[in-house]
């Protein structure tokens, strides 16, 4: 896929686990129309109500990696044994009518529209601090904390990934967020104030995710 292929200005959400990306992505296509979700393939199953198309499109191993070898992808993954990708077709269809396209998926995939659109605006979400993201992480208190602990080291290895990022916006309050994300989409800079967040607030709260992670009580609890 070139960019002479693709007229498209997708805007990109990442963020280390728990920052909210997926809330924020959800609710701006929901409320405004002109924001449109790209709909992702994966060979992993159906959960719950998850519908074909609309969710997902749910495809075989084999017809994912014939997609791939026909260059159908502007981006793809690998993540626990099953395949992530946006089929191009996905990136055009949701761009009729001139849409802005959100595009939520983790950094390594960024990092792929970014060279095969290079015109593409990458957004990283952070939480406000690293006590915060350690609350979303441990949700209702029914996490075990091996799986929080995986999921720290999940959203390190997204933070190490930050500097590939053009903007960053600290999700402490939902409508904040999405009002920074609509108008970094729609005008390509941030509002007169400046953006909520920077790369320094991305490698502080990675510093204090490495600490954490360091600190030998962390599996004692």
């Amino acid at each position: 896929m070139t960019t002479a292929d693709l007229e498209l200005f997708p805007v990109v959400l990442s963020a280390p686990s728990g920052a909210g990306k997926t809330t924020i992505a959800r609710a701006l296509v929901e409320e405004e129309s002109d924001f449109a979700f790209s709909v992702s393939a994966t060979t992993r199953g159906r959960r719950g109500l998850e519908v074909h198309g609309v969710d997902y499109w749910f495809i075989s191993h084999g017809q994912f990696r014939r997609m791939i070898d026909d260059g159908e992808f502007a981006e793809w993954a690998e993540v626990h044994g099953e395949l992530y990708g946006t089929p191009v077709s996905s990136l055009r269809e949701a761009a009729q009518g001139g849409r802005h396209v959100l595009l939520d998926i983790d950094v390594q995939g960024a990092r792929q529209i970014r060279e095969a659109v290079p015109q593409a605006l990458l957004l990283f979400i952070l939480p406000p601090s690293v006590e915060v993201l350690l609350a979303r992480l441990r949700g209702r208190g029914t996490e075990k904390e091996a799986d929080v602990q995986r999921r720290l080291r999940t959203a390190l290895a997204e933070l190490r990934a930050a500097e590939a990022f053009d903007f960053f916006v600290i999700n402490d309050d939902l409508e904040r967020a999405m009002q920074e994300v609509r108008y970094l989409a729609r005008d390509r800079h941030p509002p007169e104030e400046g953006p909520s967040g920077s790369l320094e607030d991305a490698l502080s709260l990675r510093s204090g995710v490495e600490a954490l992670l360091d600190h030998d009580s962390f599996s004692d609890r």
